[in-house]
């Protein structure tokens, strides 16, 4: 990334705060639009445990979860 002075940096803000970037989709094709309310985080043990689980069985992760949860 190019070294920019404050000088150079303000006269970008103002651009952007004045030109917003155009989004695709109308907000409804970015991939957690698509997927609201089924996003969960987990640390890198769950996420391992599920992934061994989830082969063992020859299922997807998802199916293993939405299981867990009924």
């Amino acid at each position: 990334m190019p070294d920019y002075t404050d000088k150079e940096y303000d006269a970008l803000d103002e651009y952007y705060t004045k030109n917003p970037p155009k989004v695709s989709g109308g907000g409804k094709s970015g991939f957690f639009a698509k997927h609201k309310g089924r996003i969960i985080i987990v640390d890198k043990l769950s996420a391992d445990l599920l992934r061994v689980k989830a082969a063992a069985e020859h299922t997807a992760a998802g199916a293993i979860i939405g299981a867990e949860s009924e």
